[in-house]
């Protein structure tokens, strides 16, 4: 059965261990990344295809007349067509879960660093500022302890719930905001409210047309100045221009980003001046750890042996 995995290289560096794969999709062909009409060509001759980051739209659906599932390596599925995987009889899988260890471990350090102003004290230590000014300098940049904080989450899924229990181990109190669009659920806040009121604010929900610059200027006004932002779900629930003139103004203590609304980004993004300050930019690697790697590869293995055995595991589609 033709499988082709189209995008190979953004998931691994050839290391992980393909034989959970091998042992489903004996004569899967790995290709390091498919620019947009490669995907076209690729799919047009594959039964399945794996894909991680790579979008698939509706022209390449059309035209694979073979194709029957599209296996997404991870838990968002928006670069996929899915409309048209509907209407061609496509199957479309995904996998959740898998990174839950790795991104959590990635938003605590991006609070703790950015708490902590990790980069700017060691900026102070070896710059020659702390020889010069002593104990002086510990009063420049004011930390606060989380103890006693508010951790305001934005999406309650694994990421979400993974990342309030570590809070609760700082005894920060945690508020929930209730879902975008959706009626409200007791013990659960409206956005504004919960806006208001946390101290760290950290986004784990999807990104839709409800979700979608979530956060903006006038979002971002009603946070307190030294409230901390973290978004490692998806780049479009930020506007990144008003972010930017944020965390200049002093209107926010500062922000980790591990994810752009375009990835990579080739036309540039606000939030990659390096002269913003308390920014913390990184290349959406909250879900990178090899075990969570190596477990999107396992869990897409079970998906396609469930699909070709009649069933719906992982199934969007």
């Amino acid at each position: 059965m033709p499988a082709v995995f189209l995008d190979y290289d953004r998931a691994s560096s050839a290391d992980l261990d393909l034989s959970s794969l091998r042992r489903v999709v004996p004569d899967l062909i790995l290709y390091e990344g498919s620019s947009a009409v490669e995907v076209i060509e690729r799919l047009r001759g594959a039964d399945i295809v794996l894909v991680d980051q790579t979008a698939i739209p509706r022209e390449a659906i059309a035209a694979a007349r073979r194709l029957r599932l599209i296996c997404v390596a991870g838990t968002g599925y928006d670069k996929v067509d899915t409309e048209a995987a509907r209407e061609y009889g496509v199957a479309v899988t995904h996998v959740r879960g898998y990174c839950t260890a790795s991104v959590v471990q990635q938003v605590w350090s991006l609070i703790l660093s950015l708490t902590q102003r990790l980069s700017a004290y060691r900026e102070y230590a070896v710059d020659g500022s702390w020889a010069r000014l002593g104990a002086a300098n510990v009063r420049a940049l004011p930390i606060r302890e989380l103890a006693g904080r508010t951790l305001g989450i934005v999406g309650w899924g694994d990421l979400g719930s993974g990342v309030a229990k570590i809070g609760e181990a700082f005894r920060m109190q945690i508020l929930v905001a209730n879902r975008a669009g959706a009626a409200p659920v007791k013990g659960r806040v409206p956005l504004l409210d919960l806006l208001a009121r946390a101290d760290v604010l950290s986004l784990h929900c999807p990104l839709t047309p409800d979700t979608r610059l979530m956060i903006g200027e006038r979002e971002l006004a009603l946070m307190k100045p030294d409230a901390v932002l973290i978004n490692t779900a998806r780049g479009g629930l930020v506007d990144s221009a008003a972010l930017a003139a944020a965390l200049r103004a002093g209107r926010l203590a500062g922000a980790g980003i591990d994810v752009l609304a375009q990835e990579p980004p080739v036309d540039g993004d606000p939030l990659l001046d390096p002269s913003i300050p308390n920014l913390i930019v990184t290349p959406h690697v909250a879900w990178a750890a090899l075990e969570s790697r190596q477990r999107s590869f396992d869990e897409m293995a079970a998906n396609i042996t469930d699909f070709l055995a009649g069933g719906r595991r992982g199934r969007v589609v």
